[in-house]
């Protein structure tokens, strides 16, 4: 299994839209699991798991570990899976929504870290448009290292995830002023 997949090709992303196949993903990152049992912590029938497995291997984001007692143990090809595709308008809409969730995740994360913050629906605004413009301006360096199959561990990516954020810093002077208003530590 490999630590990290960078996710850049839209068709992969809209196999992941779909709510059983996150599911699939979310459950499989506990550990190796078998139709059956997915099914069983999911609550659906065995075909369907089994339908929704195939896709997710066909994608290249499960792949079949072995076989034990009849029944075949299924795993993620990565630990993580980072998703940075550009707008495609076929699946703009999981997009949003994706960065929407992301967004209220941080500005959680900032209150539980002790910070106020003024306005709430503002801040999850202004952390949507600053997570598209690094998604969106990320997406050549992404998909280069993507397409050149480099094997990242979780540690270089969170540094090369920093440094693009850093690439955008310029653009983004106005943003974080509005954010330093909207944030208060306690």
């Amino acid at each position: 299994m490999k630590e990290v997949i960078i996710i850049t090709d839209p068709s992969k992303v809209r196999v992941l839209s779909d709510d059983t196949r996150f599911k699939i993903l979310q459950l499989l990152r506990q550990r190796p699991m078998s139709v059956n049992e997915l099914s069983e912590a999911i609550g659906k029938d065995r075909s369907t798991i089994y339908r929704h497995i195939k896709n997710l291997e066909a994608a290249g984001l499960v792949e079949e570990l072995e076989s034990v007692g009849g029944e075949r143990i299924y795993a993620r090809t990565a630990r993580m899976f980072l998703i940075k595709v550009g707008p495609d308008e076929s699946i703009e809409q999981f997009r949003r929504a994706y960065i929407h969730v992301e967004a209220e995740k941080l500005v959680r994360i900032l209150e539980k870290s002790g910070y106020t913050v003024e306005d709430r629906a503002a801040m999850i605004k202004l952390a949507e448009e600053v997570l598209d413009f690094i998604e969106v301006s990320s997406q050549p360096i992404l998909k280069r290292v993507s397409e050149a199959e480099v094997e990242l561990t979780e540690i270089e990516l969170f540094h090369l995830l920093n440094m693009l954020v850093f690439l955008q810093s310029c653009s983004l002077c106005e943003k974080s002023r509005l954010a330093k208003k909207l944030l208060h530590f306690e």
